[in-house]
């Protein structure tokens, strides 16, 4: 069976799936197990309005996932990782991803179906930041031998330590270098 394409929303719809898209990141961030009225209410629309919008809770937390994967897969697109020098490629899209992630922190932290578009999205996103890396590695950024996988979940884990750390509101070129700076030079002295 063909799938139709969901039709454009018109500018006014978008304006308020993105406002209620918004309310919920906040309101559940908070509170996981918020209802539809809060989440109505934070976005300053009618609770009708968020039905009319999504069958259920579940289907609003599905659009949630997805949106703000496609924030993230848009923030590494803007990085330039296919044409971009690797190392700037990994500072733009590190910044990037540090500002998606740093807005997007109950979205992003959702258990993924494997088999939704949230799911393809970071798995599309992983392959991409394998892809860089391996540039960096021809480069001589990234030693030989190294497993790339195994640097992508560092590079992953350096990501999420700066988000929670105690400087995580500084600037994201700033936590973009010093990330940057220790995966490709660790912390030990330099030669």
């Amino acid at each position: 069976m063909v799938e139709k394409a969901a039709a454009p929303l018109r500018a006014d719809a978008e304006r308020s799936v993105r406002a209620i898209l918004e309310a919920a990141e906040r309101v559940l961030s908070v509170d996981p197990g918020a209802s539809m009225e809060q989440i109505a209410a934070a976005a300053g629309v009618a609770r009708t309005t968020i039905h009319r919008r999504f069958a259920n809770r579940q289907a609003l937390i599905e659009a949630l996932a997805t949106s703000a994967a496609r924030q993230l897969a848009q923030a590494v697109d803007d990085g330039r990782p296919d044409t971009a020098p690797p190392l700037v490629a990994m500072h733009r899209i590190t910044a990037n991803v540090l500002q998606v992630k740093g807005a997007w922190t109950f979205a992003l932290s959702l258990g993924d179906d494997p088999d939704s578009e949230a799911a393809a999205l970071q798995l599309d996103i992983a392959r991409r930041c394998v892809a860089v890396l391996a540039r960096a590695q021809a480069e001589g950024l990234i030693d030989e031998k190294a497993d790339l996988d195994w640097v992508r979940r560092v590079y992953y884990a350096l990501i999420g330590e700066s988000l929670h750390g105690d400087d995580s509101d500084a600037d994201p070129d700033t936590l973009a270098a010093r990330i940057i700076d220790t995966l490709l030079h660790g912390a030990g002295p330099r030669a």
